[in-house]
């Protein structure tokens, strides 16, 4: 009987000794697959790294720039009830009443600084205008799919703006500040009044001063705030001639991941964003990345209407003004002035009418 009461016993302690350790195996799972899923977003969502890669600055195997696919003067990039149904961040921001005002113009610029832009999917074709490659692949498309999302969501709310594909971000996503840099030098030289940064990484002497050099020279510059979920500064988006966009989900809150913080200016829609892929895909993803594409959208709309006020010869600073002047407030200081409002930016930036 002592034998039995005994053995009894010890089952008792092995089974609650196994049940202890499935509950730590399945906590430690747990943790596993939620910084799996981290690393997965991180790496997916933003040419956020940088690495010591070779570059060149041709746009074409044969050392040429290739602006040749431009569109017509007649042509324009239309968008309707169902191409805007999943885009719930254009949406938000009030872009199809900005419309009433503006939809863009051909002669302002969008240079997108990121992996490329796949310039054959149906719904960006045409408004790619010119394209150089500063990496070391062999091409200046998209083969990592970040750029042309990024690209996707500029054209969804400037329907009538152009396209630089500026590709400074390899076929894995990684980037160097130095590179960065001249891509920032060419669009501008070759006339980009936007300048797309949806990248962070560290900060560096080059980066900086090319970021001046862009304001300076009349460009306006979105960069995205990162995402370290955290207050410390991304670059380019911390110089101040940058405007750091943060990101927010469907409530106006901040987007998962989103970095924060009293550097960040304004902040846009970063959550489960809607766009195109390479090879006439269409998928989702959340980021600061996004977040800045929404701004870029928005100041090509207002650059299309806008007026030298203060006479220093250039516009960049009134569309930044009324960008900033012109947000929906959020609630939390750590998002900037608010959330961005197409709307009301180009009200702010319309001219007033004479009679």
């Amino acid at each position: 009987m002592i034998h039995i009461e005994l053995a009894n016993c010890l089952d008792m302690m092995y089974m609650r000794k196994l049940k202890y350790l499935a509950i730590a195996l399945t906590l430690v799972e747990v943790i596993l697959v939620s910084w799996l899923v981290y690393d997965v977003l991180i790496a997916r969502e933003s040419a956020s790294a940088y690495s010591c890669l070779p570059v060149y600055d041709v746009a074409r195997g044969d050392g040429s720039y290739s602006p040749s696919y431009g569109p017509s003067p007649q042509a324009t990039h239309s968008v309707d009830d169902s191409y805007l149904a999943g885009r719930w961040g254009a949406n938000k921001i009030e872009a199809p009443r900005a419309w009433q005002i503006t939809r863009g113009d051909q002669s302002v610029i969008v240079a997108v600084l990121d992996t490329g832009i796949n310039k054959d999917n149906q719904d960006l074709a045409g408004m790619v205008v010119i394209e150089v490659n500063f990496t070391d692949s062999p091409t200046s498309d998209d083969v990592y799919g970040h750029g042309t999302h990024m690209a996707g969501t500029i054209a969804a709310i400037a329907p009538e703006c152009r396209l630089m594909n500026v590709k400074v971000a390899d076929d894995m996503g990684k980037c160097q500040p130095s590179v960065v840099a001249r891509g920032i030098i060419w669009a501008v030289d070759h006339g980009a009044k936007v300048i797309n940064l949806s990248l962070a990484m560290v900060g560096s002497r080059d980066l900086e001063e090319a970021v001046n050099y862009a304001w300076s020279h009349g460009a306006i510059l979105i960069a995205a705030a990162g995402n370290k979920g955290t207050s410390d500064p991304s670059y380019p988006a911390y110089y101040d001639d940058c405007l750091a966009v943060a990101g927010t989900n469907e409530n106006n809150s901040l987007a998962l991941l989103s970095s924060h913080g009293d550097w960040v200016d304004v902040s846009a829609p970063g959550f489960n964003i809607y766009s195109e892929l390479p090879r006439n895909q269409y998928g989702y993803k959340t980021g600061t990345s996004a977040a800045g594409a929404h701004v870029s959208g928005v100041a090509a709309l207002v650059f299309s209407i806008a007026e030298d006020t203060n006479g220093n010869g250039a516009v960049n600073d009134e569309v930044r003004w009324a960008i900033e002047n012109s947000c929906t407030p959020v609630g939390d200081d750590d998002m900037g002035r608010g959330l961005v409002n197409a709307y009301g930016a180009v009200t702010k930036a319309t001219p007033p009418i004479s009679f």
